[in-house]
């Protein structure tokens, strides 16, 4: 029987950083919402079955109306309402994927996520069953104490910068997360998917070669950069 692999989009961000009234995963960028352009890649990837979109309840049918239907993703099986938190979100759309094999866990924000990048994911969930998109760290960093000086610096050959997507085998990681659920999991600090994992299940997650492109638009600056990389890599056209 053929797996399933399933894809979660997250677009429920309330973007603060952007300073923005328009919401980052809405912004215009050469003429179609960031959004589009991750949404565009699992439409087109030919292992992906079916993608989940989570925002938040009063943007569902913008979602529906001026994305999904206006250029024909007939991928997205379901628009579902986001949580206060990130991590809810995800469990949200967890709990809404039913059975599949593989799950991929993907921001909104993060325009630039590419076909390469998804079959090395693929290969590597289904070898190590977690696996996250991630580039190696250009910079030094340092760790602070509580008055800002730094205290250690980190051996840069060792850290990396997490991206998404994170894949994970969908009964790992729904199971993950509803024992974190069982549990105070406000005070937990959860910033991405594969902590969850590493906390509630020990497993260990696989580093997989992202991309210095795959940025996460946070801030006005990530927009300019991100309507550069646009035009390198010739998607305005798509």
């Amino acid at each position: 029987m053929k797996e399933k692999h399933t894809a979660i989009v997250l677009a429920a961000g309330s973007g603060k950083r952007m300073h923005s009234q328009v919401q980052k995963q809405y912004m215009d960028l050469f003429g179609k919402p960031v959004l589009y352009y991750a949404l565009r890649q699992f439409e087109e990837c030919e292992f992906i079955d079916e993608v989940i979109l989570v925002t938040k309840k009063d943007e569902i049918a913008y979602c529906r109306e001026k994305i999904v239907e206006v250029y024909h993703l007939q991928k997205v099986k379901d628009i579902i309402e986001g949580g206060e938190e990130r991590y809810l979100s995800v469990y949200n759309a967890l709990k809404a994927a039913g059975a599949c094999d593989y799950i991929y866990i993907h921001d909104g924000a993060r325009p630039f996520v590419d076909q390469e990048m998804l079959q090395r994911l693929k290969e590597a969930v289904c070898t190590y069953g977690a696996c996250v998109a991630a580039v190696p760290s250009k910079d030094t960093l340092k760790l602070a104490d509580e008055a800002l000086f730094a205290k250690e610096t980190l051996k840069r050959s060792e850290v990396w910068n997490i991206q998404t997507p994170q894949v994970f085998a969908y009964p790992d990681i729904l199971g993950a997360y509803e024992k974190m659920m069982q549990e105070d999991h406000t005070k937990m600090g959860i910033t991405d998917d594969a902590m969850v994992l590493e906390k509630m299940e020990g497993q260990k997650v696989k580093l997989v070669e992202g991309s210095y492109y795959n940025i996460k638009i946070t801030t006005p600056e990530d927009l300019d950069i991100a309507e550069i990389f646009v035009k390198k890599c010739n998607l305005q056209e798509n």
